[in-house]
């Protein structure tokens, strides 16, 4: 049988092109895997950091809870209505003179409003 030189046969070629393929897909994958495991450590990172910021905002909010409460006295007085005495006594004063309090009920409403 006679060997040609120079260009490659029929089979030569496709298990050339058979190579070159599988060596390209080889290193695709890899470049892949490189890309997935840089992306999976970014994430780690980012998520480490994340738990960070977390635990100091809790922190910082605790501190501020612990150093400066609420009294509760101060809410409660700020929640009473304020009694507007002269004006009670004026209507207390007008029943009177109309003649719908007698002397011993508008004594005991002043009294009362009075403490």
């Amino acid at each position: 049988m006679i060997r040609r030189v120079g260009r490659p046969g029929l089979v030569g070629l496709a298990a050339r092109t058979a190579v070159v393929a599988g060596t390209a897909n080889a290193m695709e994958n890899r470049q892949m895997n490189k890309r997935a495991a840089a992306a999976e450590q970014q994430q780690a990172a980012a998520a480490h950091q994340q738990r960070q910021m977390d635990q100091a905002a809790q922190a910082a909010v605790a501190a501020q809870a612990a150093a400066a409460p609420v009294p509760a006295p101060v809410a409660a007085a700020a929640a009473a209505p304020a009694v507007d005495v002269t004006g009670q006594l004026l209507k207390l004063a007008d029943l009177h003179s109309a003649g719908v309090l007698s002397d011993d009920e508008f004594a005991a409403a002043k009294a009362k409003l009075l403490g």
